[in-house]
């Protein structure tokens, strides 16, 4: 994972979302982290970490990208 300097605000925040979830067992982590992104993100939001999902996954928190791929 990278650190947050030069990262894309999509990433910097869903990794902020991911270390709050770190303490649930991983796969109810990436659900509840994927739950939030639906519930709050704007849809280009979502389309923009999906993107750098694909792109830059070293760049997610490993919460944060199992949580992306489930969207």
């Amino acid at each position: 994972m990278s650190t947050h300097t030069g990262l894309s605000p999509q990433v910097r925040l869903v990794n902020e979302i991911a270390v709050q979830f770190h303490h649930q067992a991983p796969e109810q982590a990436a659900a509840a982290i994927a739950e939030h992104i639906r519930a709050f993100w704007d849809p280009r939001m979502r389309a923009e970490l999906l993107r750098r999902a694909e792109a830059e996954p070293d760049a997610l928190d490993p919460l944060a990208l199992a949580a992306a791929r489930l969207l």
